[in-house]
């Protein structure tokens, strides 16, 4: 039988793989470019996500924190107000004719509203988002659980993925997406949130829905996400890493 580890270790170990995680990223658009440092990426990403999943189960919780933690104002990064013409026709109208995709591998795709979507039962968390610029703020986050969304449309079983198209353009780029595997999708924290510290979403901080899975690195949480697609592989998509960012030498896993 496997002892448990101890908790002091555990978060020595996870600090330290965050620490090297920290280091590769660190001038990644440059050695990106190289095809050895490419697998070295890899190679760190596999032995992450490994280790991360040993010393966390299943459905290992995230802290979540009391409301005198929550941060005055929570930070935006990023985009802050997508130029695209569309979503802007869509803010404009507060959101009203907006319409959340879900299709790719499933048995019913199907378009939600906001309302849809707030008429589902809710869950409200208040955690720590942790950026991977170094900085971190607490929010109370209030959306739909992920699972209980794709339980709607019925997923494929060879459904490895799950894909998050949004609406911005980052620096007026490709578009941006990300994406989680299934065991991520299906943990109870993993939310679509449209409401942030009790108020409707800002436009700042991913308005009218963002992806919140919080035992990732902030940029795996999509924000402005316009489409959910299951795929078995990420060939189709950008560069093939699953990612905006990935696409750009990040590492796809970024467990915390």
């Amino acid at each position: 039988m496997t002892s448990p580890i101890d908790p002091r270790r555990r978060r020595f170990l996870t600090r330290s793989l965050l620490a090297t995680g920290a280091m590769l990223l660190a001038g990644c658009d440059r050695l990106s470019r190289s095809d050895a440092m490419g697998r070295l990426f890899d190679a760190s990403e596999a032995l992450t996500q490994r280790a991360q999943r040993l010393l966390a189960s299943r459905e290992a919780l995230a802290r979540e924190y009391s409301p005198a933690d929550i941060a005055p104002s929570f930070r935006a990064n990023g985009t802050t107000n997508p130029r695209d013409e569309g979503y802007r026709r869509l803010a404009a109208n507060g959101f009203r004719d907006w319409r959340l995709t879900v299709d790719g591998l499933v048995a019913r795709s199907r378009a939600f509203s906001l309302d849809d979507l707030k008429a589902m039962p809710s869950r409200t968390q208040i955690t720590r988002h942790d950026c991977v610029e170094g900085w971190s703020c607490i929010g109370q986050w209030t959306g739909v659980v992920l699972g209980d969304l794709l339980a709607q449309v019925g997923v494929h079983d060879e459904a490895r993925f799950v894909v998050f198209h949004c609406a911005d353009r980052y620096r007026g780029g490709d578009a941006y997406y990300e994406s989680l595997d299934m065991r991520e999708a299906y943990h109870p924290q993993t939310l679509l949130a449209y409401a942030l510290n009790g108020a409707d979403l800002p436009i700042a901080n991913g308005a009218p829905l963002r992806l919140r899975a919080e035992r990732q690195l902030g940029y795996k949480m999509a924000k402005y996400v316009m489409r959910i697609e299951l795929v078995e592989s990420f060939a189709h998509l950008g560069r093939g890493r699953g990612g905006y960012w990935e696409d750009r030498g990040y590492q796809w896993w970024a467990g915390i």
